[in-house]
Order: structure tokens, then sequence, then C-alpha cells
């Protein structure tokens, strides 16, 4: 029932539901159980240090990177929270190398594949920054059959629903079905999902980035660029003064974005041959580009719309734009001009702060 004249989380995915009158229920349920497990990973994110759960797994992912205690225990609770009500047909998470499949003798299988970050920029827990829970769900191509790795490979505009948790001064669970973009606030006495910010939007100006330049000197020309340009202020060709923002965690840089605009860059860059980004495509550019879509803002790969590449392998990785149109834009932009092989820019330039003259 509403609270406080506001809807719940469960008000809002049953009338959803009512637009499709052939919809089984089975989304609704899987949203419930993914839910209810940001739930418990939010609790045991608040309690920290008392919780026992800061500080290293001593394991890596599949990825290589370090694996933090909460990123274990949030991956289980992701497992456990939506094998066994029949839902999913096969998960893939950033800490699994392969897909899982649901116990076979146990649980049956559905028609939806679930893909998720259990725990994004857990570099950041054991300083107390925000961090959070991204998720994806695609349609099965054999409903109700054991999931087989290609069956994850679709692009994202193949997506029926996509979300986050954010564990922050609050907790709360952004969602888009593809009727706009949704955000419920965890009220904590009630253990309910309240719908807080309904229908967010993105204005498609801004004056905000948020980039690590410690990368500078790997960054491609056109974001040399326009990187440049932001700091020049309004002395410079755009005529404003930018602020740079950069927290190292998806969640709470999208959440910003979200709330107030914003444009957030992740490029491809020289840092590492052969990789084409750093973000993970599958469950972390995807979800986080269907909500921006739903917002009014715009995700790219730099080049061309996020959502329109075809997957290649479950944990591939790929350059990430996004926020206010109108910037992302403008880097697309930058990127199909000729390239400026000898860009000269007074910060990242050859003769910058980050190079030294030739």
């Amino acid at each position: 029932m509403p609270i406080a004249g506001k809807a719940t989380l469960t008000q809002y995915i049953i009338e959803e539901r009512r637009r499709h009158p052939g919809a089984t229920g089975a989304l609704n349920a899987l949203i419930t159980d993914v839910s209810l497990a940001c739930k418990a990973i939010s609790r045991k994110v608040a309690l920290g240090a008392l919780g026992d759960v800061l500080g290293s797994a001593s394991t890596q992912n599949v990825q290589g990177e370090e694996q933090k205690t909460l990123d274990v225990l949030s991956n289980d609770m992701f497992l456990r929270a939506n094998e066994w009500g029949g839902h999913v047909a096969g998960m893939v998470s950033e800490e699994m190398e392969e897909p899982y499949l649901p116990p076979q003798q146990q649980y049956p299988r559905g028609k939806y594949l679930l893909l998720f970050d259990p725990l994004d920029g857990s570099s950041n827990i054991d300083v107390n920054v925000a961090v959070g829970s991204i998720f994806s769900i695609l349609r099965a191509p054999t409903p109700e059959a054991d999931a087989k790795p290609e069956d994850f490979l679709q692009p994202g505009t193949e997506q029926v629903g996509a979300g986050y948790a954010i564990y922050g001064p609050s907790t709360m669970l952004v969602l888009t079905l593809g009727n706009g973009t949704h955000a419920f606030t965890l009220d904590p006495q009630l253990g309910e999902w309240v719908l807080s910010h309904p229908n967010l939007s993105i204005p498609r100006q801004t004056s905000e980035f948020a980039i690590n330049a410690s990368n500078s000197r790997f960054w491609e020309p056109a974001v040399k660029r326009y990187v440049d340009e932001c700091l020049a202020g309004k002395e410079g060709p755009r005529g404003i003064d930018f602020n740079m923002r950069w927290i190292a965690s998806l969640v709470a840089e999208t959440h910003r974005i979200l709330m107030r605009g914003g444009v957030f860059m992740y490029p491809r860059d020289s840092k590492e041959s052969g990789r084409d980004g750093r973000l993970r495509l599958l469950y972390e550019a995807n979800p986080i580009s269907f909500l921006i879509e739903q917002a009014g803002g715009m995700a790219s790969t730099g080049r061309r719309r996020l959502m329109a590449v075809e997957p290649e392998s479950i944990h591939q990785r790929i350059g990430f734009v996004f926020g206010s149109s109108d910037e992302v834009a403008r880097v697309e932009a930058y990127h199909s001009e000729e390239p400026q092989d000898t860009y000269q820019a007074p910060l990242f330039g050859k003769r910058g702060l980050f190079a030294t003259a030739a």
C-alpha cells in the first residue's frame, strides 16, 4: 500500500504489470528477489568494521582484481536470493568466470537472465565512501532450460529491466523497466522501498564532468581536447566554468548525474594495449546506459550508442561516456573529426603538466 502518499516498490511493479495483461508476474518476482539481496548487502555495508567485513578476501576475480571480503559476500547474497524462485535460467557476475546455473535438482529454470556487479566501487569500502550494486535483466533465448554462455551476449537494447542500489547516507534502489527511471528510498523502519524520486530527468546541458585525470597521458586526442576546453573555463572556447568530480564508484557517479546532471567519462585509452576500456559492458555499462537513456540522457562508447554494441564475451570491457546529452554528443563529435595526433593542450598537451617537453 502507499506510504505517506508514496508508492512502494511492490505497488509500482504491480502497476507496471497491469500495463501488460499477458505478463506472468515472473519479472516482478525477480525484481523483488534482487531488491531483497540489495537490502541484505546494505545491512552488511552499514555495519562496516563492526560486522568484521572490511579488508581483502585474499583472492582475485576473473579480471585479476583483488576481491574485498564484501565482494565475495555480496556475490553470494545475489546468488542465494535469486537462484531459488524459478525466475532465472542463469546468472553472470563480475566475481565469477563462468555463468552460474541454479542447482538443477533443487530449483526450476526460469525465462530470464540476471547479470550483476554485486558490489561496485568496493575499493572505497574501507574509507566509507558510497558503493552500490548494479544489475541487468535479459530474456533467456531458451526459457526454462540451462542458460548457455552465448545466451548472455545480447546488446543492451534487449534489456527488459536494469537498475542499481546505492549504499550511502540513505539506501536507494534506482530502476527502469523501459518506462522511465525511478528511484526508491529504503525506509529502514518499515523495510520497504518507497518511491521517492519518480521520473528522473537529466538536463541536456551541464557544467560538471567526471574523469580520472591521472590517466590523462593515455587519453585519445578527442578526450584531451574536450577536457582541456572544460578546464579553460569562461576564457576558453566553451565560455563557462566547469567543475570536475571523481568518486571512483560508478554507482555514485551515476547517481549524481541522475539527480543533477553532468557527464561521466571512462574512455578507451592507451594505458593497456588490447583493451577497449575499463568498465564491463554487460553488467556495468549496459544497465547504466538503460537507466541514463530512460532519464533523457545519452550513453556512448565515445563514438556511438553503447547499447547498440554487440557483445563478444561475457566479461568484455568498453569505453564509456554518459550523462547530459549535449556533452556526450560533443565528445562523439570530437571523435568523429580527424584525429589530432599533435593536439596542443595547455594542460594535457606535449608541454603540459602531465608530459615533458619534446
